[in-house]
């Protein structure tokens, strides 16, 4: 880290402008800066998430998720740079299996619901969703690595599990869809 923060406002973005990390500047509404925001969102809902009473494990898992996104997100500020690594996409791949070794097999759809912890994980996961397609809205226009994808798009479905699994270290199930329930 080459500066530190320590006057927080700058006034340089007064004019809507904001300074990657290589110095550019570009519009605030860059598709590269909406990318970065989705990630930033995501990660606050993880610490969100991370304030719950939550297992031990997952807890870690977690922690690590968070100074990952912290990891893409640099990807993203400074275009070129490549921070996330295949390893990091295997890591999640491999909790993933580790976390749904455990529950039945879904026969239904489930809502997001259920305990508090397993509602956060789901909002979780669908910020994830639209960060990932803010990356990918990204990569059509700009280069950008694969790993950004990658990683999105397993840290979703193992937010998916992830909600199912709080649900029952909570005590509850999960809460499944009933077509027409209302009709």
């Amino acid at each position: 880290m080459g500066h530190r923060l320590s006057k927080i406002y700058t006034r340089t973005g007064d004019a809507g402008t904001t300074g990657l990390g290589n110095g550019n500047r570009v519009p605030k509404n860059s598709l590269r800066i909406d990318s970065l925001g989705e990630v930033d969102e995501l990660n606050a809902i993880v610490g969100l998430l991370l304030c719950e009473e939550l297992p031990e494990g997952v807890r870690a898992l977690l922690t690590d998720v968070q100074h990952d996104l912290f990891d893409l997100g640099g990807e993203i500020c400074i275009p070129g740079m490549q921070m996330i690594t295949a390893s990091q996409v295997d890591k999640l791949e491999t909790e993933l299996d580790a976390l749904n070794a455990d529950l039945e097999p879904l026969k239904d759809f489930i809502l997001p619901g259920g305990t508090r912890a397993a509602a956060l994980a789901h909002h979780a996961r669908t910020v994830c969703r639209r960060a990932e397609r803010a990356v990918v809205a990204l990569a059509q226009e700009e280069e950008v690595n694969e790993g950004p994808r990658q990683y999105l798009n397993r840290l979703s479905d193992l937010l998916f599990v992830l909600g199912r699994v709080l649900n029952r270290a909570g005590g509850r199930g999960d809460v499944l869809w009933q077509k027409g329930k209302n009709a």
